[in-house]
């Protein structure tokens, strides 16, 4: 390795020349960061700041800190490459989280001049990542359904030139699509149900150069890691093939909810009482012999149709289904109008609680009002056959407040019973279980993955049974690195919604084999080219990195050391922060490089009343919170320190102990909310830190400390105003407290 050479650049742009004393901290730069070049420069992001700092590294700097701007900010402009590269924020989170008076000034100083002390450190204890040479390198994608979902991901992959496997449980393409008479409209003007179409997506899948299809199949096999998946393909005969391909997209779509679950409603005692997969056989079959659609029972003209919403859905008690399918109520729209074509003067009534229309706003409705179609509000309490076939429906009619309302007479029933999705078997691992035998995850689900991950067969699953994602931080995303679930599989929607998650899980999908190609991370930190590495002679075989990784990235070779599987890490870091003995690190990113950080700022002694608090951000959402906060103009406290971490999950409980014995006041976590509606970036990060700081009380006991002197706290990244009062208050809470006992040893 080559000598360490240290090129230290403060910028006085952006009003960081007129705020602070930039000299003063080249000179920080130089005497106590020991950096062997140290300039100032009035733009360091324009032209020929930047061609200054290239000059330098050409000329051998290899660790480079910029006292400037955000992290975030201008990452093309600093984007050196070879060197290793710490950023100061010197703007974001200090100037303009400060006030600008002559009294803030010196506190101001004192921060910055800190920043610099802590880049400097980083810097030495950093190197510029390389790719890992064992990275896959297939560029295939692998599309498990084919339905609407998993058409349309096929498809859109092959169009920008990837080949494609598209494996196929039945004889045929088109999944439930395929089914239906017509569908909802999805483009204007949303007046009348369109048709499907799905014969010509059929041709175009089957004709693609480069799509195969696999019919009759199922995935009995999966393993491997991003760009080296290798997957076992296997026939109703039995015969098997392996393919191997970069990337997988899950689109494994739904079943209908079982309506005999509903017999109150009459299914099953009534066989004028049908579900809407029922209704659309029974269109289909009559289109296909030119007559209109009959009762089932006995083949009578139809006269009266009631259509029961929610049935079996958005069940507050726990029996049925706790969500709304997201389709049903344009749904029973569009088959309202199958019988206004047939004949305008059938009955058509749809009883509803709330009136869902996605995608069209509210024409379709109108439409469906023009035609004749009934819209009453209510909640159906039974629905009873009389001696004739025809129906008796019982229900609380919600307008006049009249829970003995009642439609008779009524032909034919039929009930919005909503989808569940084809997820596969469930199974996750709490931060402190053992080894989990997946065989035993689940005696009923069928595997549709058959992944030979230690954490399960299949995708993890949301409370309600959807596929592990989040529609806000990481839609298409899952636990499984280089595996994307898309449409009903994920969540609820209809058609034209389906259509364009599929055509986002293909393009995640198409990043996912770019990146493995060239050895570099996925979402979120996308082109990351850091992975972690262990030393063997001081790990204890714990196993707690293998257990506590949300990803399954980790497993165990024959002598039970850790095996890190470049490809599927997602370069978070939770494993280093479950490492009791700390031999887990990342080549720009470790326990060393963040502990030095820490304890190059100068402590101030227990009479100058100038608390030290360390705040350890996750990058994904608080870090960004703080920068909005300093853009919004939003003050927070001068005694803040703030360390960037990659996910709170990484935290080692090392940075704590080391931050309170160097005689810091305080320390504050700030990670994502956790729970059922998280939203870190790494799934388990945020909870599997905030399960460790419930061990910490023992801790501060042991060091004799209040135990408000750790905090942690979750945040959004909207939470730009609330960040800065959860510091002041913090702050505030320190200063009751009092300065830390242990300053000056």
């Amino acid at each position: 390795m080559a000598d360490m050479k240290i090129g230290a650049y403060v910028c006085q742009g952006c009003g960081l020349g007129e705020r602070l004393d930039t000299k003063a901290l080249a000179l920080v730069a130089q005497k106590e960061g020991k950096a062997h070049v140290v300039r100032e420069h009035e733009f360091l992001c324009n032209g020929q700041g930047v061609a200054m700092i290239q000059k330098d590294i050409d000329e051998g700097v290899n660790r480079v800190v910029i006292a400037a701007c955000s992290r975030r900010a201008k990452t093309e402009a600093f984007g050196f490459e070879g060197v290793a590269i710490s950023r100061v924020n010197l703007r974001e989170q200090v100037i303009w989280a400060q006030p600008a008076t002559d009294e803030a000034r010196e506190l101001t100083q004192e921060m910055a001049a800190d920043y610099v002390r802590m880049g400097c450190a980083e810097a030495k204890k950093i190197v510029a990542p390389t790719p890992n040479a064992e990275h896959g390198t297939d560029k295939r994608v692998l599309v498990v359904g084919g339905g609407i979902s998993g058409m349309t991901a096929a498809l859109e992959a092959a169009r920008a030139g990837y080949d494609v496997l598209l494996v196929e449980k039945t004889g045929v393409l088109g999944g439930y699509m395929a089914k239906l008479h017509k569908r909802v409209p999805h483009q204007e003007p949303f007046a009348d149900p369109q048709a499907t179409d799905i014969e010509g997506l059929v041709a175009s899948v089957s004709q693609d150069p480069h799509i195969t299809v696999y019919l009759n199949s199922t995935t009995t096999r999966t393993s491997g890691a991003p760009g080296r998946f290798s997957v076992d393909i296997t026939t109703e005969s039995g015969q098997t093939a392996t393919e191997n391909v970069g990337a997988i997209v899950m689109a494994s779509g739904f079943t209908p909810y079982d309506a005999t679950k509903l017999p109150e409603l009459g299914y099953g005692k009534s066989r004028n009482v049908v579900d809407q997969a029922g209704l659309e056989d029974l269109a289909r079959a009559a289109a296909a012999q030119g007559e209109p659609m009959r009762r089932p029972s006995d083949g009578k003209e139809i006269k009266s149709v009631v259509f029961v919403q929610c049935a079996g859905q958005r069940d507050a008690t726990g029996t049925h289904l706790k969500y709304c399918s997201g389709h049903c109520c344009n749904t029973s729209m569009k088959q309202a109008m199958y019988f206004k074509e047939q004949n305008p003067s059938i009955d058509t009534a749809i009883i509803y609680t709330d009136l869902r229309t996605p995608g069209n706003g509210e024409d379709f409705y109108r439409s469906a009002q023009r035609k004749g179609v009934i819209f009453t509000k209510g909640t159906v309490a039974s629905v009873d056959e009389d001696g004739s076939g025809s129906a008796t429906v019982r229900f609380h009619d919600l307008i006049l407040d009249d829970k003995t309302a009642t439609m008779q007479g009524v032909d034919l029933v039929v009930l919005a019973t909503g989808l569940v999705p084809n997820s596969g078997v469930n199974i996750d691992i709490p931060p402190d279980a053992a080894d989990v035998d997946p065989a035993k995850a689940s005696e009923h689900a069928v595997s549709v993955l058959n992944l030979t991950y230690r954490q399960g067969p299949d995708l993890p699953q949301l409370k309600y049974g959807f596929t592990d994602s989040h529609f806000i931080c990481f839609p298409y995303e899952t636990r499984r690195t280089g595996i994307y679930a898309t449409g009903p599989v994920r969540r609820p929607m209809d058609i034209t919604q389906a259509v364009e998650d599929a055509t986002g899980a293909a393009l995640k999908a198409i990043q996912a084999v770019e990146n493995a190609s060239l050895g570099r991370a996925a979402h979120p930190r996308s082109g990351d080219l850091s992975f972690p590495t262990f030393r063997r002679e001081g790990c204890t075989q714990c196993k707690r990195c293998t257990v506590e990784c949300p990803f399954g990235a980790i497993d165990e070779d024959e002598q039970r050391y850790p095996q890190f599987n470049e490809s599927r890490c997602r370069r978070c870091g939770t494993c280093m922060g479950a490492c009791p003995v700390r031999v887990i690190s990342f080549e720009n990113y470790s326990v060393d490089s963040v502990g030095s950080q820490i304890k190059a700022i100068d402590v101030p002694d227990e009479f100058s009343e100038k608390p030290r608090i360390l705040l350890l951000a996750c990058e994904n959402d608080a870090y960004p919170a703080l920068d909005m906060a300093g853009v919004a103009g939003h003050t927070s406290s001068a005694f803040i320190r703030t360390v960037p971490v990659r996910c709170l999950g990484s935290v080692n409980m090392i940075w704590i102990t080391d931050a309170l014995n160097s005689g810091y006041d305080g320390v504050m976590l700030m990670g994502c909310r956790h729970g059922d509606e998280y939203q870190c970036h790494f799934v388990k990060g945020s909870e599997l830190a905030s399960y460790r700081m419930s061990k910490i009380d023992d801790t501060l006991k042991n060091l004799n400390l209040e135990k408000d002197r750790v905090r942690a706290l979750e945040v959004a990244i909207a939470d730009i105003g609330k960040v800065p009062a959860l510091i002041n208050d913090y702050a505030a809470k320190i200063k009751e407290i009092g300065m830390s006992p242990f300053k000056g040893f």
